[in-house]
């Protein structure tokens, strides 16, 4: 659980994304579940995502080349919390969220990079034996952010 009388923050985004629309819904997820900011890395389309909600004027987006320049950039004190199918990665429904944190989710077809999954201080993931769509795998890990807040 999360106590929300102490201060925190968190991020989310993509890795090597596929879609403009996979950020867009993201985007628009990540506003109504109280993120800080969005963010990719890489770049495997040519336009952004379309802003349905006109996201952009109320939380800043940041584009990173690579990992190794996100990673120099991750705000001091937080924690990266990597979303992947892995053998590592605890359960998302045990799951304590940090109070701080970046959530890196990676895309459909590839998840994160071998850097992304060594680096991150925590791997979760959730019931499923297969992969989900970026945005909607999200979307879940920033609920389960979302319930888990005591009050």
């Amino acid at each position: 659980m999360i106590n929300n009388l102490e201060q925190g923050f968190f991020g989310i985004g993509i890795q090597n994304g596929k879609t403009p629309e996979n950020l867009g819904v993201l985007w628009r997820s990540a506003q109504n579940m109280g993120a800080s900011f969005i963010f990719t890395i890489g770049n495997r389309y040519a336009k952004q995502a379309c802003d349905t909600h006109k996201a952009t004027g109320a939380m800043p987006y940041f584009h990173y080349e690579n990992f190794d320049e996100f990673y120099k950039n991750l705000p001091k004190g937080a924690q990266l919390v990597g979303v992947e199918l892995d053998e590592k990665s605890k359960s998302l429904e045990t799951f304590v969220h940090p109070r701080r944190c970046v959530y890196l989710l990676g895309a459909e077809d590839h998840g994160l990079s071998k850097a992304a999954i060594e680096k991150s201080h925590f791997l979760v993931k959730f019931k499923s034996t297969l992969s989900l769509n970026v945005s909607v795998a999200g979307s879940i890990v920033m609920y389960d952010r979302q319930l888990k807040l005591t009050f």
